[in-house]
């Protein structure tokens, strides 16, 4: 039988058989690491006494604000801040942004309880101005609490967790834009032919990628949402990215070959979540998600800090009540018709360009800084045109209609520290792509794979490598992870090897590890397209350019 004080809010004709008391009843061990190995087996995911046991002390020692709302605050102010109203006639905070309450099993007064909960967090936590996660929180909470007190106190220790290590929920706008933003850098790192698909299917990618906490805090089923829950209280934030990168996976595998239409895109990734189970259990969902060889808790920090940092450099830190979100999310991604023009690419295929390029700069608007058809093919007049701007976009164009490009991260007035020679420089930020005749992008690989962080041999390179430059005291102005190959033990010699400038040519992606295509300019109209020896039956062929250009990736203003 289920014990009373665990279900006295939830419809037990409504609860699935997996949430049920089948599973141990006492959870001895203490240590974190042994914690972790339990939550991921799903130790107490069979049992609902013990999964209530555990929340109760796993929150109970999570590190709070010296003065955390506690049941007897919930007790004295809950009359004042309902009154006379019914629970499910209440209204919701205005933080949870028309997030619907999940219905989780829970019966009428659960439901009527979530919202009173929640009214009586705004109350108490004036600073949380933006959480859409929460309802989801309160209502699992509840499932595993004995009054609505017990619940409400629980659910503010979440909130008010002071590790700054812990991030546990977002809690402002500026945090879940961020987290929306980090979520999109490494769906683009670790889910490339999930990305592959949605910038094919997409008007606006950022517009799927903002959607992933719904995903969890309320379309995945109870069970599923639960068995995330018991890592997440163990592990923290970076399980939620987990889940999410490991969704989106699935959903590529089931909806590759269907047809897929941009304005509904959304809808099908949340119907697909909602109706998770006909695909994949909770056990292999969680499985598929820390087979995920992620970055680590400190370098995602970084991420955040990064995206934090661009978004408050455009003043988006508050949601504009005047601006829909997807109309906010259509400037966000900054490339339409009527700011960008070229012979090059189309508008669209700009739009896929850009989904590559870090979040933090999807904020800025492309700006042209060189053309061949306004410039000529003159190297002077390109690094004259380039140089002092950074990052930039490189866009080529041959007699075959064949397309192709670079993103670099430093600006081209780096070369003149070798003093007119062959230097390599740049930073793992960089990549090369191509477009036409098929789309592919190249980047570091040695995230992936360790054993290429070899350096690599400088023989033919008659300057030396550039020093490194200093780290920055803020962590904020650090190159987000991925970003910067210093975060993942590079050499200095293979971290610059990406970009080189001299007074005869330049080239981009020669020292790629593990990439099959570069660039080479030089000898007038000259373009030359590289394949590795690693690809089977490939050898050099030349190319001529038909047009080159380059934008500079600026700042918009306006749009706070």
């Amino acid at each position: 039988m289920d014990p009373p004080g665990y279900n006295c809010f939830v419809d037990r004709d409504k609860m699935d058989a997996a949430v049920q008391d089948q599973g141990p009843k006492e959870l001895s061990c203490t240590e974190l690491a042994e914690l972790k190995q339990l939550a991921r087996q799903g130790y107490w995911a069979r049992s609902y006494a013990l999964r209530g046991k555990v929340y109760q002390r796993l929150i109970r020692d999570i590190p709070c604000r010296t003065v955390t709302p506690d049941a007897s605050v919930y007790s004295d102010i809950v009359g004042k801040i309902v009154g006379k109203h019914s629970g499910t006639s209440l209204p919701l905070p205005e933080f949870v942004d028309n997030t619907q309450v999940p219905s989780y099993c829970l019966n009428t007064r659960g439901e009527g309880a979530v919202r009173k909960i929640l009214l009586c967090i705004a109350n108490q936590f004036p600073d949380v101005s933006f959480c859409p996660a929460l309802p989801a929180v309160v209502a699992l909470l509840l499932h595993y609490s004995t009054d609505e007190a017990q619940c409400f106190e629980n659910a503010c220790r979440i909130l008010a967790c002071n590790d700054p290590s812990r991030k546990l929920v977002d809690q402002s706008f500026l945090a879940f834009e961020s987290s929306c933003m980090t979520f999109g850098d490494l769906v683009n790192k670790y889910c490339q032919a999930a990305h592959k698909l949605m910038v094919a299917v997409s008007e606006d990618v950022l517009q799927v990628y903002a959607d992933w906490q719904r995903w969890l805090f309320g379309e995945l089923p109870l069970s599923y949402f639960a068995r995330v829950f018991d890592v997440f209280l163990v592990e923290g934030y970076k399980v939620l990215y987990r889940v999410a990168l490991a969704i989106l996976k699935f959903f590529h595998k089931v909806r590759a070959g269907q047809p897929l239409e941009s304005d509904s895109v959304k809808q099908d990734i949340r119907a697909f979540v909602r109706d998770i189970a006909k695909t994949v259990s909770p056990e292999k969902l969680l499985e598929k998600a820390f087979a995920i060889r992620l970055f680590s808790r400190k370098e995602i920090q970084l991420l955040q800090m990064a995206n934090e940092k661009a978004l408050k450099q455009k003043g988006i830190t508050v949601k504009q009540k005047s601006v829909s979100l997807s109309k906010r999310q259509f400037v966000h991604l900054a490339v339409h018709a009527e700011n960008f023009h070229s012979e090059i690419v189309s508008v669209k295929e700009m739009r896929d360009i850009w989904s590559w390029v870090p979040e933090r700069f999807a904020l800025c608007q492309p700006l042209l800084l060189f053309s061949s058809l306004q410039h000529g093919y003159s190297l002077t007049r390109f690094y004259f045109q380039c140089e002092g701007h950074e990052p930039t976009l490189l866009l080529i164009k041959t007699t075959q209609k064949e397309v192709c490009g670079a993103y670099l991260s430093t600006d081209w007035s780096e070369r003149n520290k070798f003093g007119g020679k062959v230097g390599f420089f740049g930073t793992g930020e960089c990549f090369v792509f191509r477009l036409q005749p098929e789309v592919q992008r190249y980047e570091w690989v040695v995230i992936k794979h360790p054993e290429l962080t070899k350096p690599v041999s400088l023989e033919a390179v008659a300057a030396p490598s550039p020093p490194c430059r200093p780290m920055s005291s803020d962590p904020a102005d650090r190159l987000s992870p991925f970003l910067a190959t210093r975060h993942f033990n590079l050499p200095s010699k293979t971290e610059s090897m990406f970009m080189a400038g001299g007074n005869d040519c330049l080239i981009i992606g020669e020292h790629l590890p593990a990439c099959p295509w570069s660039l080479s300019l030089g000898d007038g109209r000259r373009v030359v397209g590289r394949r590795s020896s690693r690809v089977a039956g490939a050898s050099p062929r030349d190319r001529q350019t038909r047009e080159l250009g380059v934008w500079r990736l600026e700042q918009a203003r306006g749009w706070a």
